[in-house]
């Protein structure tokens, strides 16, 4: 009896040293040494490194960050005009396939342009005064005249020829000093007129050659800076 329970007692220590070598295999996911240093693969090779190694390794396995693509170059504001009305519907027909949307604005001005030019001499204080000046001119052989009774700056004055042309005014009145006539003088006349300018802002370089090819059809149209406009 003693001789079996002497037996048992010699199995299970052998068999409580074998699981505690780890020649019994895995229990509970975990293996021992030495079976697990058996499996692993040019084990010998291993070997330990510092922080700094293994942060500079995962460094240089990271992928390069992306390379920036250059923006398109902008040019702030650039302006075009002055159009008269019709010649500014033409003009916005041929942006329109440009599609710059609020980046392309039309302007309206009002804007006093010459329309022709007076021969006349300057008002007089009254309208008794504008007679006797009259009765001078018709002692000099001057007959085409009139005096001017509205309500413009040139009241009391008189009216010797209203021209198309600068050069056919002064026409006019080199022939009245001729007759004797020295107090006369040649003025513009000026009207109202609408007109259209176009301001182009934040546009590409691309856009601004295309806007300018466009501008070229109309060759009395200049193109400026925002920054030199009105």
């Amino acid at each position: 009896m003693l001789k079996l329970i002497f037996a048992l007692l010699l199995v299970a220590n052998a068999a409580l040293y074998a699981y505690g070598e780890g020649y019994l295999g895995q229990f509970s996911g975990n293996e021992h040494e030495p079976g697990r240093l058996q499996k692993q693969q040019n084990a010998d090779k291993l070997q330990l490194i510092s922080a700094s190694k293994a942060e500079s390794a995962v460094a240089a396995l990271a992928p390069p960050p992306p390379v920036p693509r250059d923006e398109p170059a902008t040019v702030a504001c650039v302006e075009v005009g002055n159009f008269a009305l019709d010649e500014a519907r033409k003009f916005e027909n041929r942006l329109a396939p440009l599609e710059l949307g609020d980046r392309q604005q039309r302007r309206n001005v009002a804007e006093q342009e010459v329309s022709s030019y007076i021969v006349h001499i300057p008002p007089q204080a009254s309208r008794a005064a504008a007679e006797k000046k009259a009765d001078e001119l018709r002692e000099l052989g001057v007959t085409n005249f009139f005096i001017l009774n509205d309500s413009s700056p040139l009241k009391w004055g008189i009216s010797l020829g209203v021209f198309r042309s600068e050069a056919a005014a002064q026409a006019q009145l080199a022939a009245l000093v001729k007759q004797g006539v020295q107090t006369a003088r040649v003025a513009p006349r000026y009207t109202s007129s609408k007109q259209v300018y176009f301001q182009f802002r934040d546009i590409s370089e691309d856009a601004k050659t295309r806007i300018a090819k466009i501008t070229a059809k109309f060759p009395e149209q200049e193109t400026r800076s925002c920054s030199s406009a009105r």
